[in-house]
C-alpha cells in the first residue's frame, strides 16, 4: 500500500466517529398523543427520565388519582401526578433507550424515543420485537 492510499485510510477512519449521529435532546415539556397530560422530561442522575406533571382532562378518580393498577401491591396508593412514567433513558444512537410504564394498564414496557423531524417527540412502547409509536408535542 502506497503512502497516500495509507493516509487516506487513516483519514477516513478517523472521520467515521464524526459522521456516527448523537441523539437529540429530549428534555422538556410535552403534550402526550391523547392529549390528556403533559410529560416533563428531565435527566436524573446518569439517566433521563419523565414525569406526568400535569393533568389536562382530569381522570375518572379526579386529580388526586392513585396507581390503582400497578402489579405490586405497595405502589397502589402513590399518585399519579409526579409520577415517572419514563425512566432509565440513555442514549443509543440517534435514539434514547430505557422504560415507558402505563398507569391507565399497570404495564411497563421497553422504550425508544426520539425527536422527529417536525420538533415532535416519537415515543415508542414495545413487547418484543413489535413496537407501538406515539407522537408528542412540545407543552407551550
Amino acid at each position: 500500500m502506497t503512502d497516500v492510499k495509507k493516509w487516506m485510510t487513516a483519514a477516513g477512519l478517523l472521520m467515521l466517529p464524526l459522521s456516527a449521529q448523537a441523539a437529540s435532546p429530549i428534555t422538556g415539556r410535552w403534550v402526550t398523543q391523547s392529549k390528556d397530560g403533559v410529560v416533563e422530561v428531565y435527566p436524573c442522575g446518569e439517566h433521563i427520565c419523565g414525569k406526568l406533571s400535569k393533568f389536562l382532562v382530569n381522570p375518572p378518580a379526579g386529580p388526586g388519582a392513585k396507581d390503582i393498577n400497578n402489579p405490586d401491591k405497595a405502589l397502589r396508593s402513590r399518585t399519579i401526578l409526579g409520577m415517572n412514567v419514563l425512566t432509565g433513558f440513555k442514549a443509543a444512537g440517534d435514539e434514547w433507550k430505557g422504560q415507558i410504564y402505563d398507569p391507565k394498564s399497570g404495564k411497563t414496557y421497553r422504550s425508544i424515543v426520539y425527536k422527529g423531524k417536525s420538533g415532535n417527540l416519537v415515543v415508542k412502547g414495545c413487547i418484543g420485537p413489535f413496537c407501538q409509536a406515539q407522537t408528542w408535542t412540545p407543552a407551550r
